[in-house]
């Protein structure tokens, strides 16, 4: 079968990756609605928060209900935030949505996915009570003015535009909110229209331009003088109270206005975001929610998410000035979205198989299970992944294997942290499930003998990559010195780049570049070597032992630099003698004979060249290496004669070793260009990637110790015309 023909739904089908608080056309409300997954995780959180809104609505009178009415939902980006509080909007307002025909109210969507019926008929009931639905993200909301009061006008400007009032100009919403509370809004709207020829709600936003009117329509309606009513209208900005306990009142207010049992719950998306590290927005919010609590007593709620939990958030906002214990009192229920079970909403939304594919893929796996075991195995990483368990877990995840789910949260994860995007990713995210899609339409016309590799998820991120990177993967392909191969290996070794579990060892970018069940890993191993040696050639990633690493420009550049700083031989050999001598010999100077305890002091040289001070008469230890321009002529019988000289002395040939070369030429070239730069005029960015030279340096000082204490064991000794081994 076909890879497209395999799964229940299109694979090609649109799929809203990224949810939007403001995307409310009927399409995505019903896919969002249709398609929300209640995971094990996902059911623990709606327990949570079903139970302390009923706790306020079966408890109104409860001493403790007005500082319960926080909830802050945390989880990384991708992980199910917005979709949460989006379908948690629509569970609340249940409105009827109607889609090809078919119409049911949001809460129907959940009767087929919650078993629990005790707990489907709490969600029933908390729907019941009735309550007015605010969800906006708050940077768009949000107007270009900073200062302390930023979130409290986004929160005064979608009571007044759930009103019916003027969002964009408080100090008009003010004066509507005036007027209808005299009975008189009506009235008004009537005279102005009579008088501009135009509907207020068109024309308000312009109200400077149609002042005339304006002042005719409140005087007519009032009956209050025009002067009087002109220097309130060219003062009313200025003098706007926009307080908090305003704002609180006013909420109160309109919840009086519906009735006494109505509610009116405000979601607020990416809260932890535009707070950053402000103070004084932070204590605005928590007095939002203060003064919410105590005057609408349990009928206001407000629920914000954050990639980070309110601890997290507050660690952020450093000031020793202030207390924030209250805000933590305020949002006492909170919501940890971990994507624990992200493969489950995967499994189900895309992956889920018409039952011809089920049976060709359990039989698969039945004949060929062992082998896809040992092909998908990792070395020297920091996390467990899931292992396929049987038939039925490999038809669920399949084109993927289960390392894949939790692998690609901590590269999107990984990213974010060290902002290798151009834009917040807020602005140009994609969510895993987008990821998954992406990598699957990739293969859709391939049969179900294949599997996916890491590379195919490189396109879902590519849009929101840092122009450099980007270019860096581009210019690749573009590189007559490379092959298609060493392009799509590159983008693993990028998406790994960050994620310091995995390491980027070869035996890890095998496993990494399966694409078939029945791959020849011998033959992928030889492949990528090659290609490694080629993407190493041209800077585009750096070999530290056994380890590589994908290079950002910076690095590059400096990799660059590093390679042209000029070694020579005498250089290679000093420092090759001095690492033997002074540290897998621990710095000897003498030999102790066992026979009679005299000590005997020798005089040392590697490769021709003497190491420390000469002591006369002493004995001689001559090394020859690999590195030494003539080393090919060293055969036993020219080593055996070097022994006899100066009436005999000890001459060590070490075995011949590639990697000794590259290594100790490495470490030379690493520790001269760190040393010759200023620290203090360079940039931070830069300073980093100094240090981080330096610390892998300093690792591959410890394998070349390593390497040569071996290469000593295992060296032809010639002492005095004789030879041991």
């Amino acid at each position: 079968m076909r890879i497209k023909t395999i799964f229940k739904r299109d694979i090609f089908r649109s799929i809203n990756g990224v949810v939007k608080a403001d995307q409310l056309d009927p399409s995505s409300v019903w896919q969002e609605l249709d398609e929300f997954v209640v995971t094990h995780e996902m059911d623990g959180h709606l327990r949570r928060f079903f139970s302390t809104y009923l706790d306020a609505v079966d408890n109104p009178n409860s001493a403790d209900v007005t500082s319960r009415i926080g909830i802050w939902v945390s989880g990384f980006f991708g992980s199910g935030k917005s979709h949460f509080i989006k379908v948690l909007s629509y569970l609340l307002e249940n409105r009827e949505h109607v889609h090809n025909g078919d119409n049911r109210y949001a809460i129907d969507f959940f009767k087929p996915k919650i078993e629990d019926t005790m707990f489907m008929a709490d969600i029933t009931r908390a729907v019941d009570a009735g309550a007015d639905v605010l969800l906006f993200n708050i940077d768009s909301k949000a107007d270009n003015r900073d200062g302390r009061d930023a979130i409290l006008r986004v929160f005064l400007k979608v009571l007044n535009e759930r009103q019916g009032y003027s969002p964009d100009y408080p100090h008009i919403a003010n004066m509507e909110r005036y007027l209808e509370g005299k009975g008189k809004l009506k009235a008004f709207h009537d005279a102005y229209k009579q008088l501009s020829n135009a509907t207020w709600y068109d024309e308000r936003d312009a109200y400077e331009f149609n002042r005339d009117q304006v002042l005719d329509a409140l005087a007519e309606v009032l009956g209050q003088s025009q002067k009087s009513l002109e220097k309130w209208l060219d003062s009313a900005e200025e003098t706007f109270p926009l307080t908090v306990e305003n704002f609180a009142k006013w909420t109160q207010k309109y919840l009086d206005s519906q009735g006494p049992n109505h509610r009116i719950v405000f979601l607020v998306d990416e809260i932890g975001q535009f707070i950053g590290g402000d103070t004084h927005l932070m204590l605005n919010l928590q007095t939002i929610v203060e003064e919410l609590g105590t005057h609408c007593q349990g009928r206001a709620w407000v629920v914000v998410t954050s990639q980070e939990d309110i601890d997290a958030v507050l660690g952020e906002v450093k000031s020793s000035r202030n207390d924030f214990s209250k805000i933590q009192g305020r949002f006492t229920t909170r919501l940890s979205l971990s994507s624990a079970n992200v493969d489950e909403v995967i499994q189900q939304r895309l992956l889920d198989k018409v039952d011809a594919a089920k049976k060709e893929l359990t039989d698969l796996f039945t004949n060929k299970g062992d082998i896809i075991r040992n092909q998908l195995t990792f070395n020297n990483i920091g996390m467990t992944f899931k292992a396929l368990r049987d038939p039925d877990d490999f038809a669920a995840n399949y084109p993927f294997v289960p390392y894949q789910f939790k692998l690609l949260q901590k590269i999107f994860e990984s990213i974010r942290k060290v902002g290798a995007t151009g834009l917040h990713l807020a602005q140009g995210e994609r969510s895993l499930l987008d990821a998954f899609q992406s990598a699957a339409k990739q293969i859709a016309n391939e049969e179900t003998d294949v599997l996916v590799p890491l590379y195919r998820f490189y396109p879902a991120i590519e849009s929101f990559l840092d122009t450099s990177v980007k270019r860096t993967i581009d210019h690749a392909r573009e590189n007559a010195s490379l092959e298609e191969f060493d392009s799509d290996l590159l983008k693993i070794m990028f998406l790994i780049r960050y994620v310091e579990e995995m390491k980027g060892s070869v035996d890890n970018l095998v496993t990494l570049c399966i694409d078939r069940i029945d791959a020849d890993c011998h033959a992928l191993r030889h492949h990528i070597e090659e290609s490694l040696q080629r993407l190493e050639k041209e800077t585009l990633i750096s070999r530290n032992g056994d380890l590589y690493q994908f290079l950002t420009n910076e690095e590059r550049d400096i990799g660059r630099e590093i390679k042209s700083v000029e070694i020579n031989s005498g250089d290679e050999a000093r420092q090759l003698g001095e690492i033997i001598f002074e540290e897998v010999l621990k710095g000897k100077r003498k030999h102790r004979y066992s026979t009679n305890n005299m000590d005997f002091a020798f005089n040392r040289s590697c490769d021709n060249a003497p190491l420390g001070n000469r002591t006369n008469g002493a004995m001689a230890v001559s090394i020859i290496t690999p590195l030494n321009f003539d080393y090919e002529a060293y055969n036993d019988s020219k080593c055996i004669l070097e022994s006899t000289n100066d009436d005999g002395q000890t001459f060590i040939r070490l075995r011949n070793d590639k990697i000794l070369g590259v290594e100790l030429r490495a470490w030379l070239q690493t520790d001269k260009y760190v040393r010759t730069k200023d620290d203090g005029a360079l940039p931070e960015g830069t300073k980093r990637i100094l240090r981080h030279l330096a610390e892998d340096n300093r690792a591959r000082r410890e394998r070349l110790v390593h390497l040569l204490g071996e290469m000593l064991v295992e060296a032809d000794y010639f002492v005095a015309g004789n030879t041991f081994t």
